[in-house]
């Protein structure tokens, strides 16, 4: 069954599917948009489809040019046409997946917006999902009554600190209860990595209506480098407390590792506080909100695109994705 690939992503993600195209040895396929005066679209593949193993990405975060959902919308009727056109399999490869944040009820009458994008996936037609450092593995997995794959940067944040801290004592930080177990598979992946003890803390937090309390650092960070570790950094008000709160009880030096640098306005003002030495983000999102000057100088950039190709190679021949998220 021949592949398909389809990079619904422009402009400033371009480079992102064709790194992805070329790490697979394909190019991507052809396919038409039209934009009417209302604002409507229209998109169909132009290549045939039929019995083909289709992938599409498209990287679902908003930008000034396209809002989160218009390229929702976009991507799902790219998807049904595919389904209508016949192809054999259709996966959606979601670097960044939207509306993955609101996975539960938290107040009466709340909206389970993981769930209701599920829903509207596998109405279009979709076979499979594939993703990286979705907020919440177990509600995504839930969600979803089609195969979901996800992918993870550990590997890559784990081969970048082990050559950055050098001898340095080292301590992963969670800045909220509910990373905890990502911190920790990051922090027992660096111990191995490293062949040495990495300790562990993190820290209090409570956001309710947008307001964000809490702040207490449980763990030690005195004279280590500290490493905060999350899936995602928007308005960047929980890393600049993880940063106040390690810097408060002594950290040496204080870097974070986030998967999704989504970077609403406010985001400057935490990367330009000096304790923070460096944020490593992934090419999922581009950091496009961010000042350049500010992001040259404290932003790493680790590319996911060859993850995402090897994930879809192997996905394509029948292979495994264990080891692809083993560090």
């Amino acid at each position: 069954m021949e592949l398909k690939l389809f990079a619904l992503d422009a402009g400033r993600d371009a480079g992102f599917a064709q790194r992805l195209a070329d790490a697979l040895g394909v190019a991507p396929s052809a396919h038409e948009e039209r934009r009417f005066e209302d604002g409507e679209h229209k998109s169909r593949p132009l290549d045939s489809v039929r019995g083909r193993d289709a992938y599409v990405v498209c990287s679902l975060y908003g930008e000034p040019q396209q809002s989160v959902n218009d390229k929702l919308v976009r991507l799902l009727f790219f998807l049904g046409a595919l389904r209508d056109a016949a192809a054999s399999r259709v996966t959606a490869v979601l670097p960044y997946l939207c509306y993955a944040r609101k996975d539960r009820k938290t107040k009466p009458r709340d909206p389970v917006t993981t769930r209701y994008l599920a829903a509207l996936l596998e109405a279009v037609g979709t076979d499979r999902v594939v993703t990286l450092d979705v907020h919440n593995l177990a509600a995504y997995q839930n969600a979803f009554r089609i195969r979901t794959e996800h992918l993870e940067a550990k590997p890559l944040f784990v081969a970048h600190f082990a050559a950055l801290v050098g001898d340095d004592a080292i301590a992963v930080v969670s800045p909220d209860e509910g990373g905890i177990k990502r911190a920790e598979a990051f922090r027992e992946a660096l111990e191995r990595r490293l062949g040495r003890p990495v300790g562990r803390a993190f820290i209090d937090k409570y956001r309710s209506a947008g307001v964000v309390s809490g702040g207490t650092l449980v763990g030690e960070v005195s004279g280590r480098t500290a490493i905060v570790v999350d899936d995602l950094v928007s308005s960047g008000t929980t890393l600049g407390r993880a940063v106040e709160a390690c810097r408060a009880q002594g950290a040496r030096r204080i870097c974070a590792a986030v998967s999704h640098g989504l970077f609403a306005e406010r985001a400057d003002r935490v990367l330009s506080d000096p304790a923070l030495e460096k944020l490593v983000v992934t090419t999922a999102v581009p950091p496009l909100r961010l000042d350049p000057a500010l992001a040259h100088r404290k932003l790493d950039v680790l590319d996911v695109a060859p993850l995402f190709a090897e994930a879809i190679r192997r996905l394509h021949t029948g292979g495994s994705l264990v080891e692809l998220v083993e560090a």
